[in-house]
């Protein structure tokens, strides 16, 4: 048990030689794209649901 886990801590720590980690530079951008494509998201979503809840709205009024 004891030289699997020290196999498999060899293993991880080879397989984090071999990333590739991004510059600062891309990860600044990358997390702009993030958060701008998440609050574009979010306001879609709160327009959607101001025009569906407007729609139940008027939907029970007619009730």
């Amino acid at each position: 048990m004891k030289e699997k886990i020290l196999n498999f801590k060899d293993d991880v720590v080879k397989e984090m030689k071999k990333v590739t980690w991004p510059s600062k530079e891309e990860l600044k951008e990358s997390t702009s794209i993030v958060i701008v494509v998440c609050l574009i998201l979010a306001l879609f979503t709160w327009v959607i649901d101001l025009g569906i809840g407007e729609a139940f709205a008027q939907l029970f009024k007619l009730s």
